[in-house]
């Protein structure tokens, strides 16, 4: 009897020292980067603001050549839809719209993950002027983990996780634009 109130004890501890913890771990996370592409400002943003040129320049969409792509409305317009379905879990299924844009400033977008986990999360692109040939474009996510799962948040880096995906996209846009 008293082996199995000891092993209920530990039990109890092992489940209630994460929940508390996970108390005192933000929920939300921010992730952004940058970088200047030698082209105008309106340039680069009547290219970024095109959902379907993110096909040349994300990493994400790299990541299974197979994947069914499917898009509804008008690209670079509020409202446009870009999904994908795909049998690789690192990609998923899920989709992208147009949520706001200020024409040659700044892009919003909401995105929707279904599988293999369900959440709506905004990004942004943000194209800033440097000088009459470069811009600054950045490229930011932001996130929520409800309580408790937000305990994860304790251990991942999503700085690193996300932030070299947004870098490598920023680095293949440069490219892509400027040759």
């Amino acid at each position: 009897m008293k082996v199995l109130k000891t092993t209920l004890i530990v039990v109890a501890i092992l489940v209630a020292v994460p929940l508390l913890v996970a108390l005192f771990v933000d929920q939300d996370y921010a992730v952004e980067r940058e970088i200047v592409i030698n082209k105008p400002k309106q340039e680069v943003f009547n290219y970024v603001k095109l959902l379907r040129n993110q096909d040349n320049y994300s990493t994400w969409a790299t990541r299974d050549p197979n994947m069914k792509k499917t898009y509804s409305g008008t690209d670079g317009t509020v409202g446009f839809v870009s999904a994908w379905e795909s049998d690789n879990e690192e990609v998923g299924k899920g989709e992208q719209e147009i949520k706001n844009i200020v024409d040659g400033d700044r892009i919003d977008f909401e995105l929707r993950f279904y599988e293999p986990f369900e959440a709506t999360e905004p990004a942004y692109m943000v194209t800033e002027q440097v000088s009459d040939s470069e811009t600054k474009v950045k490229w930011g996510f932001n996130g929520h983990m409800d309580y408790p799962m937000n305990l994860m948040l304790a251990f991942m880096d999503m700085e690193e996780a996300i932030g070299n995906d947004l870098q490598t996209g920023l680095d293949n846009l440069k490219i892509q634009l400027e040759k």
